[in-house]
């Protein structure tokens, strides 16, 4: 496998394991259309096998830092990143320093210094040229809100757009200038017609504070709602690994140490063998109750639904009702905004009380465990010091 191609594999898995789900726009899909895009380019230019190959390398690790950073600075953890992963194949560091330059050169306001440079930065922003310009902006839009990052209404956030692509970015490389800035320009007209069209009597102030409120709203529900769901993930993959511990335990003291326990000169060791293997049984009862699937079942009628006393966010309370049903009453929730937010509330507050049993469960697991290793390892101290 040659070294792009470890490359992307090396980048995908980053991606994959260590980049927040809240970034919807630097992520992996960005990535690869980037790379997409240069060599669109290199292959319209006079670029040598090494340059390209420097190319793409840089833009493989220009987004990477955001896995583990913010957006500030994460050009520079990108690079770092990649040094240690061309370090393990044997690149001499002046090969190194100069493939971390072109990630670099992808920072926001810097101006390309040669041919190398300008790909770079065209390929970053190539999707100003691309049809789905709207679907990537929409999602950058979105990653800035989920981030701590300023929030705008639809109106602000086009005429924001229009003057950042008409006003302070333009491509570099002549294949770039040629066959994507046309295309550029058919999406700052399409923005420019939306903002025609929403070209309305302004609202007032109280109006707009409103539509922000409801958006920051918005985002706290949706990023709280995520956590717990991470936090009821990471508790059961920690009732996994004890499963998993215990299992050997068991399975090597029923194997190795029980055998022998029926012959004279091994009976002080039963009851150490016995509480390692009672405490480790313990453990894996806990560690099952604490993942155990904990769904509530509500018996409503079609007037609970009327007066809004169901949740209809949770699929314990719909899956027995008939589809017309839950498709009208959706419909109804959907239109009231309030209606929304209690469903949401009622998720939030259950999954909290699931999160405090499960987390209570898995704290008895862990002390169990502990005591139980121990005890057993000082039972078997006080049997082998007794002999």
């Amino acid at each position: 496998m040659n070294i792009l191609d470890k490359a992307k594999n090396h980048v995908e898995s980053l991606f994959k394991d260590k980049l927040s789900s809240v970034y919807f726009y630097h992520n992996f899909i960005h990535t690869s259309f980037a790379v997409q895009k240069a060599e669109e380019i290199i292959k319209h230019s006079q670029i040598s096998e090494v340059e390209r190959e420097k190319i793409i390398l840089a833009l493989w690790f220009h987004d990477v830092g955001f896995t583990d950073c913010n957006a500030e600075g994460h050009e520079a953890r990108g690079a770092v990143l990649m040094r240690d992963f061309l370090r393990k194949d044997n690149f001499s560091d002046e090969y190194i320093e100069e493939v971390e330059k072109l990630i670099l050169s992808t920072e926001k306001y810097h101006q390309p210094q040669n041919m190398a440079e300008m790909i770079m930065k065209d390929a970053d922003f190539s999707h100003f040229a691309s049809p789905f310009y709207n679907d990537s902006s929409e999602a950058l839009r979105k990653e800035w809100e989920l981030t701590g990052g300023p929030c705008f209404s639809t109106d602000e956030w086009n005429v924001l757009n229009v003057d950042f692509l008409k006003n302070k970015h333009s491509y570099f490389t002549d294949y770039a200038k040629e066959n994507w800035e046309p295309l550029k320009q058919k999406n700052v007209k399409k923005i420019e017609k939306k903002l025609e069209k929403e070209d309305k009597p302004k609202k007032d102030k109280s109006d707009k504070k409103e539509e922000k409120s409801d958006r920051s709203v918005d985002t706290l529900f949706r990023v709280t709602l995520n956590n717990h769901t991470r936090l009821s993930d990471i508790a059961d993959s920690k009732a996994n690994i004890l499963l998993s511990v215990n299992a050997i335990i068991i399975s090597v003291g029923l194997s190795v140490l029980v055998p022998k326990l029926d012959t004279p000169k091994n009976t002080h060791l039963i009851i150490p063998t016995f509480l390692l293997l009672l405490s480790s049984v313990l453990t894996i009862i806990f560690a099952i109750l604490s993942t155990k699937p904990n769904v509530t079942k509500t018996n409503f009628t079609k007037q609970d639904i009327a007066d809004r006393k169901v949740n209809l966010l949770f699929f314990g309370n719909f899956h027995q009702m008939i589809f017309d049903d839950f498709q009208n009453s959706m419909r109804d929730l959907i239109k009231d905004r309030e209606y929304i937010y209690d469903s949401m509330m009622k998720d939030l507050y259950f999954l909290g009380k699931v999160l405090d049993r499960k987390y209570k469960l898995l704290s008895i697991t862990y002390q169990i465990f502990m005591a139980g290793i121990i005890i057993s390892v000082l039972s078997f101290a006080y049997a082998f010091m007794t002999l």
